[in-house]
């Protein structure tokens, strides 16, 4: 009875997740209270806790980029990264990929990567380059940049997990994350870009491109549109957003890699330094302040943002799935540890595999690190494995559903970026693979030294 009970309350927290997913972000967060109220009130567990320092620090980190995307700092960030892929245009299929993943590394997310799209594939076609060779990798470079953001909704999040000294091991700061996050990161990359290039079959010796554009018609649609950032201005106010921005960020890094400068108060008669959860909140509401009082964007323009409105739908969809799936963990965490604890231990891949699926299910990075590293945590593995396997956290481009991935499909004119007729061939699932994989090998070997 005890074990059927078990598989039904997991029974409705995958269907949850699943009905969530193809929902959408906010979707993902309402569908996971019908399962919250199963599993309390048909079941009888015990409620969990809701990550109530996650959300606020996301929050945080998220009204301070969405007062640079209303300043116009955005625009300022994606223009230099226009020049400088339009300088080397031959390269596009390397540089195309190390620009988007670069711009979601200061900008903390992944959405900054429609504008770069249809650039990308313009100085394609304008090279006779496959488009799908730089749009499929740099598309999912967009997502591989998050974990090595120090603003990113799934860094913060680790980050706060980490501090709150869960599982075995020690608490890691966020510069001692992204030590290893970041190389780690940025080799799948590079290797998935050095496979792109010679992926597919040239544009003159593609049947199905060539009929395209053999009409006149198809030929216009396919190479007579440009976009173009360059002859666009900015005023001084939003170069000022941009370095105010970029500072905060600054001061969070040197906050966390030395405790030292963090204030310390007496709590219960013993001397603590202020904790980074708290330290990263108000350099991102001072950050984000500092912007709104000196560049002076209108303040309803900030809540209009398409940053502001990705960060909070992320962060719906975390409260809604961390606190389902902490309510089923919990209640279950003594029997997964009685049965799994010496798996993960032996073969600690097991849970890089396990977020991986995860992080599928719900298609957020941020919202697979919250709802399962603890259970991995509390399972035995150590906290430098999970910053070493926190690469896997990328697992929603097996099925191309995903934003960027069918942006990247609309903006390739040729037609080359696609969906297979299984599905599951589509542009996105090698580049995806190649980079997960090397994160995860680099990563993992960089936490056994630092």
């Amino acid at each position: 009875m005890d074990t059927f009970l078990v598989i039904a309350q997991l029974t409705v927290v995958l269907g949850c997740l699943l009905i969530g997913a193809h929902k959408g972000g906010m979707g993902l967060g309402l569908i996971s209270g019908i399962g919250l109220v199963i599993l309390i009130f048909v079941f009888r567990l015990a409620p969990g806790e809701p990550p109530v320092s996650v959300m606020l620090t996301i929050l945080a980190v998220v009204g301070s980029a969405a007062s640079l995307q209303a300043a116009g700092g955005l625009d300022v960030m994606m223009r230099a990264a226009e020049r400088i892929l339009r300088a080397h245009p031959t390269r596009i299929t390397l540089l195309g990929p190390l620009t988007t993943w670069t711009l979601t590394v200061l900008c903390g997310t992944g959405h900054v990567v429609y504008t770069m799209l249809p650039i990308i594939a313009d100085i394609s076609l304008g090279k006779g380059i496959r488009p799908e060779r730089p749009m499929a990798v740099s598309a999912t470079a967009s997502q591989m940049g998050i974990t090595a953001s120090p603003v990113s909704v799934a860094v913060v999040s680790l980050a706060t997990i980490l501090a709150a000294e869960q599982g075995v091991g020690r608490a890691y700061s966020i510069p001692e994350i992204l030590m290893i996050s970041v190389p780690a990161s940025l080799s799948g990359v590079v290797l998935a870009a050095l496979w792109s290039m010679r992926r597919g079959k040239e544009l003159e010796d593609d049947e199905d491109f060539q009929r395209r554009i053999a009409d006149p018609e198809g030929r216009e649609y396919v190479y007579g549109g440009s976009t173009t950032l360059l002859d666009t201005t900015s005023p001084r106010s939003a170069y000022r957003a941009v370095a105010l921005f970029f500072s905060g960020i600054a001061v969070v890094v040197l906050l966390g890699a030395f405790e030292g400068l963090r204030p310390t108060f007496m709590v219960d008669g013993e001397s603590e330094a202020l904790s980074m959860n708290l330290a990263i909140q108000m350099m991102m509401l001072l950050s984000g302040a500092l912007i709104l009082l000196t560049s002076k964007p209108k303040a309803s323009a900030i809540a209009e943002s398409a940053i502001f409105r990705a960060g909070t739908v992320a962060v719906f969809a975390v409260f809604g799935v961390a606190w389902m799936s902490e309510t089923f963990f919990g209640a279950h965490i003594e029997g997964l540890e009685a049965s799994l604890a010496d798996l993960v231990k032996t073969a600690p891949w097991t849970y890089a595999v396990a977020l991986f699926l995860v992080s599928k299910l719900v298609n957020s990075q941020a919202a697979a690190v919250v709802a399962f590293v603890p259970v991995g945590l509390s399972l035995g593995v150590d906290t430098a494995t999970v910053i070493g396997f926190f690469g896997a956290a990328y697992g929603y481009f097996v099925l191309p559903t995903y934003p960027s991935d069918l942006a990247a499909i609309g903006f390739d004119r040729s037609g080359t970026t696609r969906i297979g007729r299984y599905v599951i061939n589509h542009s996105f699932l090698i580049p995806g693979l190649i980079c997960v994989i090397t994160s995860c090998a680099v990563g993992y070997g960089l936490s056994r030294f630092i």
